[in-house]
């Protein structure tokens, strides 16, 4: 490797020896012939001391006008600082690094803005430079939060037998309530694939085929307006389970966030969580997602279940589902779904902690009848529902077992454990609200060749939709 150590490992153990770090300026202070530089990596700072005498002059003037995030190779001596200039703050701060050559890896150009005051500018220049707003401390302790949350989850799940797998991003289009992503199919002309809004019918799938316990740190993608919590393409935890019913799924969750909080930020989670009807906690809180931080205080989850099974939509005079058609109702509300549905009860559950919907999950339907019988209630036609879902209903037919789970937005569960008021804070490369990639100006127009392979041709090149 270029360098022997990282800029956040040396102390006084080390004084004596030489050593060769590798990072990137943070600060310059220039005192005449002595001149000091903060070395930056993931790892920390590390002082690196140049004299004019003793570290030479070459190396001397390339410090003189070496600009900040230039990325350097320092070779030096770690030596002691004097005690009255120990920064306690710092892994490092007992010591500096006497350099003897630096040779500069690669020289940085202006900044647009300071890194250090990156939050002071604008977000859109933020994430125009997101590489550099993210060499910002907070920036990339949100990273390293991100990592740990996702490990945690693995090695929690792995252990209690679930098996990671994962599910096609080039699918069929089947709405789950918003609008699809489409992908042009080049070898089959005027067919499209969907990228998934969530992985739901495959983890069933999985269920079919006797995996009973499965999970999924997935990517999923909605076509949808955006908010401060909603992006085109996020991140969510799926989880599934086969003979299993509501409160296995909610005793998982529950130890599983417990483990989750206290391993990372040091918080004893009361379990179990308290636990409202959709009914109980619209007459107490008028909301079905109450905030009980305000009232309690640091992170409050609140179970709701009990949510109606169907609404009626005014507007277009139908009955629509709560949440999606692959939920079943509570059985003793069978009788109910021909003649008063406003009365039926469905099997749902949803995790609210401090104001947030953080998830959402349902035990299943796993027999074909009732599963149409579903579909027409919402008003969709045989050919309809067999076209969109006939690979779900034909599984269902061949031993489906009894099966259910749930999904998390893992962006908005790091958001809220940073404190971030945005999920773009916390998602590496994210999207304005207008669905932009600042970095890349991302989406773009295609080559008119790209076009012709897909046998599309655009209207206009006033944003108006392919024909």
């Amino acid at each position: 490797m270029l360098r022997t150590h990282t800029c956040g490992e040396l102390n006084l153990s080390n004084v004596g020896k030489n050593v060769i770090l590798c990072g990137w300026v943070s600060t310059r202070r220039d005192h005449g012939s002595l001149i000091f530089l903060d070395l930056r990596d993931r790892y920390g700072i590390t002082q690196i001391v140049v004299h004019k005498k003793e570290s030479g002059k070459d190396t001397y003037n390339i410090t003189k006008g070496i600009k900040l995030e230039s990325v350097l190779k320092v070779n030096g001596e770690v030596r002691q600082r004097p005690e009255n200039t120990y920064n306690e703050d710092m892994f490092t701060g007992k010591i500096e690094v006497a350099a003897s050559k630096i040779d500069i890896l690669n020289e940085s150009k202006e900044l647009p803005f300071e890194i250090e005051k990156s939050e002071d500018v604008s977000q859109d220049l933020r994430f125009k430079y997101r590489y550099l707003d993210l060499r910002r401390d907070k920036a990339f302790k949100r990273l390293k939060l991100r990592h740990s949350v996702f490990t945690l989850i693995r090695e929690y799940l792995s252990k209690q037998g679930f098996l990671e797998l994962d599910t096609p991003l080039l699918t069929k289009s089947t709405p789950e309530g918003a609008r699809d992503f489409l992908v042009p199919s080049r070898i089959m002309k005027g067919k499209f694939y969907a990228l998934p809004q969530s992985p739901q019918l495959f983890k069933q799938i999985y269920m079919v085929a006797g995996v009973d316990k499965y999970f999924q740190i997935a990517r999923c993608f909605r076509d949808e307006d955006l908010r401060a919590d909603r992006q085109p393409e996020f991140t969510q935890l799926d989880i599934e389970c086969s003979f299993i019913n509501e409160q296995d799924i909610i005793n998982l969750v529950e130890s599983l966030f417990k483990y989750i909080f206290d391993e990372i930020l040091g918080i004893n989670l009361q379990i179990p969580f308290p636990r409202l009807s959709y009914k109980e906690v619209l007459e107490k809180y008028n909301t079905d997602k109450p905030n009980l931080s305000k009232r309690e205080g640091e992170f409050k989850f609140i179970w709701i279940l009990d949510f109606p099974m169907f609404k009626y939509n005014d507007e277009e005079k139908v009955w629509e589902l709560e949440h999606h058609p692959f939920t079943t109702p509570k059985i003793d509300d069978f009788s109910m779904l021909e003649e008063n549905k406003s009365s039926v009860l469905a099997r749902s559950y949803d995790l609210v902690v401090n104001g947030v919907e953080l998830g959402s999950g349902s035990i299943r339907i796993h027999q074909r009848k009732l599963q149409e019988k579903i579909f027409e209630l919402i008003g969709l036609k045989r050919e309809e529902y067999e076209s969109k879902f006939g690979f779900l209903l034909d599984a269902l037919d061949l031993g489906a077992p009894p099966h259910g789970g749930i999904a998390f937005g893992l962006d908005r569960l790091i958001a809220i454990m940073s404190g971030c008021e945005s999920i773009r804070e916390i998602i590496p490369f994210p999207k304005t609200q207008a669905g932009v990639c600042q970095l890349t100006d991302a989406p773009a127009e295609v080559s008119d060749k790209q076009l012709k392979d897909l046998e599309l041709k655009c209207k206009s090149k006033e944003n108006l939709p392919f024909v």
